[in-house]
């Protein structure tokens, strides 16, 4: 039997509309093939590797519970691998994490099958910037629950972070959180912080550790646990707490990066191409929100 379950502050169901929007620029194709596989986390939930992104799924009697489809080629060679290995179950729902192009991209792939979930903002975002994805069908802004031949996922809104649309989704049996780009595991930040809300990102990390999981996958990098997300959560205080003393000194940009010391992060993936990069986002931040003399 399939169950879908809403429970969200507000809920809607759009079939009329277009299922996909059209890429605005061909896609260049890269010169290597690239690296692709499936890896199981617990029970039946699987990690699917394209690249440096990842996804996840979860293979049920009743159909395949899938989420972002990273690219369109990414997305076929998936729904191809699947039909081999279970050749009788369908993707039956696509749960997008957040409105970027690099992971929701390619879900018009499985709009034959699916229905496509996503957080109410990233519906706006996905037809408003024109994505190359399926548009949602059903949209939630605080959290719903898919139910599926047995196998229950929970989808979490825990407010902005690195978008306005992230979504935590916890497998709640196998104890499995599946978070994309705003947890990463032992890893700075992605460049200068674009599309960031620092304070809140904040506040979300602390209701990610208030959840209970035993296996965080993130959406590049390897697996983690909980202690990754306050790990991570130090290094997003640590960094605003001191370029904030140096901004309230009246610092420049340039001096501020001089200061600032990341140091017992070095050994973070990174580190040394996006650090410098994550001061200079936290100082643009933190100094449009901040109320000089």
């Amino acid at each position: 039997m399939t169950r879908y379950i809403v429970t969200a502050l507000a809920f809607a169901l759009m079939a009329a509309e277009p299922m996909a929007v059209q890429a605005q620029a061909p896609i260049t194709p890269s010169a290597q093939a690239p690296v692709r596989e499936i890896t199981k986390i617990a029970g039946e939930v699987y990690r699917f590797r394209n690249n440096n992104h990842f996804s996840v799924f979860a293979v049920t009697p009743a159909g395949i519970i899938a989420t972002d489809p990273i690219n369109a080629a990414a997305a076929t060679w998936l729904k191809d691998e699947l039909k081999k290995r279970w050749p009788d179950r369908a993707i039956k729902f696509l749960v997008l994490s957040h409105d970027h192009a690099d992971h929701s991209s390619g879900g018009e792939v499985w709009a034959d099958t699916a229905t496509v979930v996503a957080h109410e903002n990233a519906k706006a975002v996905i037809i408003g910037e024109k994505r190359p994805t399926a548009v949602p069908q059903v949209t939630f802004s605080d959290s719903a629950t898919i139910e599926l031949g047995g196998t229950v996922l929970e989808l979490h809104y825990v407010g902005r972070n690195h978008s306005n649309n992230s979504l935590v989704m916890r497998f709640p049996k196998e104890k499995v959180a599946f978070a994309v780009d705003f947890i990463p595991v032992n890893a700075v930040s992605f460049r200068d912080f674009p599309d960031a809300y620092i304070d809140e990102w904040i506040d979300s990390l602390r209701r990610v550790e208030a959840m209970d999981f035993d296996i965080l996958a993130p959406g590049h990098g390897p697996l983690g646990t909980k202690a990754n997300v306050t790990a991570f959560r130090g290094y997003l205080e640590d960094l605003r707490t001191q370029v904030l003393v140096a901004a309230r000194a009246g610092k420049s940009l340039e001096d501020t990066k001089k200061s600032v010391d990341l140091s017992k992060y070095k050994d973070w993936g990174g580190y040394e191409q996006m650090g410098q990069l994550n001061i200079e986002g936290m100082y643009r931040l933190v100094q449009a929100n901040r109320r000089g003399n």
